[in-house]
């Protein structure tokens, strides 16, 4: 195409073309014309705003004097001009108690005040700066569609949002300035979660300047981070009710088994059925559905589901749901598809079982994190030895030097879990991996034995078998307390379990 034959106008704005829009000065009247006022308000206090109080009160003392500046993040495109479905930023949602899909652009802002003359007696006030409803009088009203409210719904009002979480509010339109006052060389000093929202940092840069404020944006979100390695009362209760809901989605699961046999793509069928389970009970789900039949079940994070399920194979499913405040169950069962162990499968499954029960006994305050897995590791390294899969004991594979019964499990045991399926990612190690096991910390235990159908080291009637069991642990003041202790583990309990959910 020549250049004479270019449009003018801009790429950004070609997306709009399609939409064919009124704007004549006569619709603007009329549209905005004739409406009903807004009905009352209807806003309570959330149920997390006792919780979210005493979270930031944590937060102001861990950086006294300093502004912190935490984003709930923006929408992220899916394909051209529509977007994924909103999630805030799990730091976000920790400190506000606002999930689902509030609330976009958001920013929360602790500011430094007077020792003791901030929120609740702290070195802080918070304030939460976000986009209001926008009156029937402005063209966001009709035309946006990503903001407008003919187009996605009306948005909370500032009033709203303050009622909902206990935290003021402000229009995002002032953030700018409030994040610049009092700032200097000698004055308050900003941090930013960083990767959150470009926008965002992109403000926070352009105010300060000072080579160390990558380090310090770093420190802060290792602080929120570390603020969820233990959860408060409201967040157990949470994480319970997100485990229940996914065990009703095994439930559905184990009743479409047979259709998913019947069908080309039967993976597709069990994923499909948890997804909108979790839709129709939760937020979404929390993680990828896993739906790993047969031979599939060896690759760990096997997520295209698109395998067909077949009677005598096993199908691991590793699901969670997440339910509206963002918390998310991760559990995973190894189902024989028809219902029933063959020998080896139960063989298996069984090492499988004995090693996750290994790692609950180890699960108690006061023990290391990483002694879970120690635990969970000596009974595979014992049972691949007694089956004569090792080249070397059970004793020389567990040194250091060695590992070879990693071969056929190459992850770890456990993981924190909580707003994010792996929370606390950037917890430091000394607090994650080598931290003291305390109360109110939740993790997944779930071992797992992978033959690959091609793995030459085992026997033929090993290969293509994949088993993985994965429960949600509390730790309580005296041992722990498996929170989904609900879905069956023991292969007779599990098989039981199948057949009678089959005879409804």
């Amino acid at each position: 195409m020549s250049e004479e034959n270019t449009s003018d106008q801009p790429l950004a704005d070609r997306g709009t073309n399609r939409s064919q829009r009124p704007s004549s000065a006569e619709f603007l009247r009329f549209i905005s014309s004739g409406w009903a006022d807004r009905p009352a308000s209807t806003a309570t206090r959330g149920p997390a705003a006792d919780a979210t109080a005493s979270r930031r009160s944590e937060i102001s003392n861990r950086f006294p004097g300093e502004r912190l500046v935490v984003p709930a993040g923006t929408f992220k495109v899916r394909s051209n001009d529509t977007d994924f479905r909103f999630r805030p930023h799990s730091a976000f949602a920790h400190l506000t108690g606002l999930g689902a899909e509030q609330e976009p652009d958001a920013v929360l802002v602790l500011h430094p005040v007077e020792d003791g003359s901030g929120d609740d007696g702290s070195g802080h006030e918070a304030v939460l700066y976000i986009r209001p409803l926008a009156g029937r009088d402005t063209e966001e009203f009709f035309s946006d569609s990503r903001y407008g409210e003919f187009w996605v719904g009306a948005r909370p009002s500032l009033e709203d949002i303050e009622t909902l979480t206990g935290v003021r509010t402000a229009h995002v339109d002032d953030l700018r300035d409030a994040l610049a006052k009092d700032v200097g060389a000698d004055g308050v000093q900003l941090r930013v979660v960083p990767d959150v929202d470009e926008a965002i940092e992109a403000v926070v840069e352009d105010i300060r300047a000072t080579e160390e404020a990558g380090v310090r944006d770093e420190v802060l979100a290792e602080a929120l981070s570390e603020l969820r390695l233990v959860k408060d009362t409201y967040e157990v209760e949470q994480m319970r009710q997100a485990v229940a809901t996914t065990i009703e989605g095994f439930e559905k699961v184990v009743r479409t088994l047979p259709e998913a046999v019947a069908h080309g793509r039967g993976e597709r069928v069990i994923e499909g059925t948890f997804v909108g389970h979790a839709r129709q009970e939760g937020n979404a789900v929390g993680y990828e559905t896993i739906a790993a039949a047969g031979e599939h079940a060896t690759t760990l994070h096997w997520t295209d589901n698109d395998g067909q399920v077949r009677a005598g194979q096993l199908v691991l499913i590793d699901a969670g749901v997440e339910v509206d405040s963002l918390y998310t169950a991760d559990l995973t069962r190894t189902l024989p598809v028809d219902g029933t162990f063959t020998e080896v499968q139960r063989r298996v499954y069984q090492a499988v079982l004995d090693a996750a029960d290994a790692g609950f006994a180890a699960a108690v305050p006061g023990a290391k994190f990483r002694d879970v897995h120690a635990a969970a590791m000596r009974v595979i390294s014992e049972r691949l030895a007694e089956w004569g899969f090792l080249p070397v004991s059970a004793e020389e594979s567990l040194l250091p030097e060695n590992q070879h019964h990693r071969r056929w499990m190459v992850h770890g045991t456990s993981h924190h879990l909580g707003l994010d399926v792996h929370d606390c990612a950037q917890a430091r190690a000394e607090l994650y991996l080598d931290g003291v096991l305390e109360p109110g910390m939740v993790f997944t235990i779930e071992p797992g034995l992978y033959f690959k159908s091609d793995d030459l080291l085992v026997p033929a009637e090993y290969r293509g078998i994949g088993v993985r069991i994965e429960d949600d642990v509390l730790i309580t003041a005296d041992g722990n307390e498996n929170l989904s202790a609900a879905l069956p583990r023991d292969p007779d309990a599990v098989e039981a379990w199948m057949a009678s959910l089959r005879e409804e």
